[in-house]
């Protein structure tokens, strides 16, 4: 880890201890290789991600780990990150702790750290995952389903969204979708310079 990565782990660190004073919030920051071409952003830690402190380590990990596999792009060339970087939690009806999607709000109190990282890395192209992720890499409302795979040119670095992979655990039918925004995704990867 570079000095300035570690500085900005500790500034984000003692900013949120200062707006969540007294609750034990687990940071969950990003993971993988400090010069990556490839940055790859999800919505927001599970309850795995929190216990293990890394990202996507759970269901939707496994999931991404399978597809990443499948069209020949390995997790170690990547930059994986979240866009809210602890665990947003509800309690359920049955009384459990449970995640839920996070707010508008702390999307948007978490944006400038995350641009800040996306700073640090420098990729080539940021790939967001889900509707949270394309929200804050890009700032503007957009919706995945009317914007997923395909490059949106407009940013810098450009960005590739996807749909999260936990949506292809809950929703078969985007199964197939989802494997052809991978097969888009891996041309534009092997396109870039």
């Amino acid at each position: 880890m570079t000095a300035a990565w570690n500085r900005l782990k500790k500034e984000c660190a003692d900013f949120f201890r200062q707006i969540y004073v007294g609750e034990d919030r687990v940071l969950v920051f990003g993971e993988g290789d400090e010069n990556a071409r490839w940055m790859l952003v999800g919505e927001a830690p599970g309850e795995k991600e929190a216990l293990a402190g890394r990202p996507f380590v759970g269901k939707a990990g496994e999931q991404l780990d399978a597809f990443l596999q499948a069209f020949e792009l390995r997790r170690e060339e990547l930059y994986v990150t979240n866009a809210v970087k602890f665990r947003p939690t509800r309690v359920s009806a049955a009384g459990r702790t449970v995640n839920r999607t996070p707010t508008q709000e702390e999307i948007a109190l978490w944006r400038p750290w995350l641009q800040r990282e996306i700073e640090l890395i420098k990729p080539k192209m940021v790939i967001t995952m889900g509707n949270t992720a394309l929200r804050a890499a890009t700032g503007a409302q957009l919706m995945i389903g009317d914007v997923h795979g395909q490059t949106l040119p407009d940013y810098s670095p450009p960005i590739f969204p996807l749909y999260h992979p936990a949506s292809v655990i809950y929703r078969k039918a985007l199964h197939e979708t989802y494997l052809n925004d991978l097969t888009e995704l891996k041309a534009v990867i092997e396109n870039v310079d």
